[in-house]
């Protein structure tokens, strides 16, 4: 059976936030804040303890939202992930065991990788889409343009020090088909509940494009 990819879940915006949510009274309204500026693919992160609570909160109360669930560990943790209504799943990376309980559950998934040994072992399970990270501290831009030449089928969604200032350079590489990053929920917007100013944030960043 074909793997289910990632890219159809992408809309037109090419930033997908990636949040820690601490309070769950915060996760519908800031689910909605960032749809509302045009990021409507989020990913939440398995950081906090009232994390797998926000998602099953955004997944029922927000179906406009595809919902990703990263930060993901364990087999178990991919169970709980896909009970609460993840779209998607993402890891930061990706041991045999890990990467195995991703394709077993039929959902899109970004498994994290680091490395080229590591790109080429998820290859062998089947994946053509990952997460790459941590991105500037594994070697940033340069490393995905020399990735390209070897192993030019696979597709990145590069995460870790993605800003809005070097979040065009890495959309112009043609094996990047998206960033992550958590620039675009401020804690201070987020302490604040200021929803108005993440739905502004979140419109410049759905407008980013390729530097060309």
């Amino acid at each position: 059976m074909p793997r289910p990819l990632f890219a159809p879940l992408l809309g037109e915006a090419r930033v997908i936030p990636v949040l820690a949510i601490e309070h769950l009274e915060e996760a519908v309204p800031l689910a909605r804040a960032l749809h509302a500026g045009g990021l409507g693919v989020i990913e939440v992160t398995l950081r906090t303890p009232v994390a797998l609570a926000a998602c099953a909160a955004i997944a029922r109360e927000c179906p406009d939202v595809v919902l990703g669930i990263g930060t993901i560990l364990t087999p178990e943790q991919v169970k709980q992930a896909v009970d609460v209504g993840a779209r998607f799943l993402v890891t930061p990376g990706t041991s045999e065991r890990l990467g195995r309980a991703l394709a077993d559950q039929g959902i899109a998934a970004l498994p994290g990788a680091g490395t080229l040994s590591e790109m080429v072992a998820l290859m062998e399970m089947g994946f053509r889409e990952m997460k790459f990270f941590p991105a500037e501290a594994a070697g940033g831009r340069e490393y995905l343009k020399s990735v390209a030449g070897p192993i030019s089928e696979l597709r990145f969604c590069p995460t870790g020090g993605i800003t809005p200032a070097n979040a065009p350079d890495y959309l112009a590489l043609p094996n990047v088909m998206c960033v992550g990053g958590s620039w675009v929920v401020p804690r201070a917007a987020l302490a604040n509940r200021d929803w108005a100013e993440i739905t502004r944030l979140s419109t410049e960043a759905a407008a980013l494009r390729a530097r060309a």
